[in-house]
């Protein structure tokens, strides 16, 4: 049965707040990184953007965050910042980082598309802008393949998505309703059964059995193959183009308005990290897992880090069409009630960046700021 959406959201909260961050940081939210290329590499006689001594960016420690991942181990963030010192706070969970968002904890997000269209909808679009893309894809349904041969076997088995409403969350439920299969998407119960479980934890729980399969992000999906699973599903081959949003860039409306400049230096690194990622993807994903590394203390292994990487594409476009059909999605699933989402998009900067580098300008599907 459809919830209500701020019942729903209290809950998906909830059930984050449950889960562990990585390290626990004097903010509450998130970790803040060690890394020393965040720290120096401060041009000399560089000034300050706005005034500000700091922008305080957050993301995950998932390769489908590479543009932030990037950008700060090569420097693109504190080349554009100047003597404003880029601090970057890591988290593992969507609505901990609109929590940190919403508190000024942060300033500047790399984030999934459903906590974006959460904490916008919750704060009745007063919280968030999205203001740029960053990845598509990158998602992949694993499973083992001593118990589920086809899609049709994925039926009566246990699958387990990141937690309760996430991204993947919504699209696998998407992806069982087209099968016909029901699904109560509150308990995870019914033809299949859905096991919200941390992607940290997933790769254990395939290997002790408790799972059967797991519809997750990278690298997540490449640890499960690295113990026996098989792709069953690769979720961009259901988009149009095989293009989808994974990964957004969100500001905190007050932060974008009272220091524009500093929006617009973090989305020209943006911009030119994306560049360099694909001019020199071998580089690329060295320095994103050398970033990983100090974010967590543990790098990926080659033969995770390599299947990985190639599934995921990095572009500045939001590809907003596609969030407008995952929020769809997450209605159907009864997760949400159907969302206002005007004026969730803010992309008159990224597309003046866009302009002066030459290139196309993006659309926001009809969702941006008038």
């Amino acid at each position: 049965m459809p919830v209500n959406r701020s019942t729903f959201l209290r809950r998906g909260i909830a059930v984050i707040a449950a889960l562990p961050l990585l390290t626990l940081a004097a903010c509450g939210y998130g970790s803040d990184s060690d890394d020393d290329s965040s720290k120096a590499k401060v041009a000399a006689g560089s000034t300050k953007i706005d005034g500000l001594d700091s922008v305080k960016i957050g993301y995950f420690g998932n390769l489908t965050h590479a543009t932030a991942l990037v950008g700060v181990q090569k420097g693109f963030f504190q080349k554009e910042l100047g003597a404003t010192t880029v601090k970057p706070a890591i988290f593992n969970a969507g609505p901990s980082e609109i929590e940190a968002l919403n508190s000024g904890s942060i300033d500047i997000g790399w984030i999934g598309p459903s906590p974006a269209i959460n904490g916008y909808t919750k704060s009745d679009g007063k919280s968030l802008k999205i203001i740029g893309g960053s990845a598509s894809g990158g998602v992949k349904l694993v499973v083992n393949p001593k118990k589920i041969k086809s899609l049709k076997d994925v039926k009566g088995k246990k699958i387990a998505t990141p937690q309760l409403g996430n991204t993947q969350d919504v699209a696998f439920l998407n992806w069982a309703a087209d099968q016909g299969w029901k699904v109560d998407a509150q308990s995870g119960k019914g033809d299949v059964t859905v096991v919200r479980t941390d992607n940290k934890i997933t790769p254990d729980a395939y290997k002790s059995g408790s799972i059967d399969g797991a519809w997750v992000p990278e690298p997540t999906a490449s640890k499960l193959v690295a113990e026996g699973g098989k792709v069953l599903l690769d979720e961009a081959s259901l988009w149009p183009d095989k293009k989808f949003v994974i990964t957004n860039i969100i500001v905190r409306q007050d932060f974008l308005k009272e220091h524009p400049k500093a929006v617009e230096a973090v989305l020209k690194a943006s911009v030119e990290t994306n560049k360099w990622i694909n001019a020199n993807p071998d580089e690329a994903k060295a320095a994103a897992n050398k970033q990983l590394e100090t974010d967590s203390g543990k790098a990926l292994p080659t033969n995770v880090l390599d299947p990985a990487w190639t599934s995921i594409k990095f572009t500045d476009d939001p590809l907003a069409s596609t969030l407008n059909a995952e929020a769809e999605h997450a209605v159907k699933a009864g997760l949400l009630e159907k969302p206002n989402l005007d004026g969730i998009y803010d992309l008159t900067i990224l597309n003046k960046v866009l302009k002066a580098e030459g290139v196309s300008t993006v659309d926001a599907a009809g969702l941006g700021t008038s």
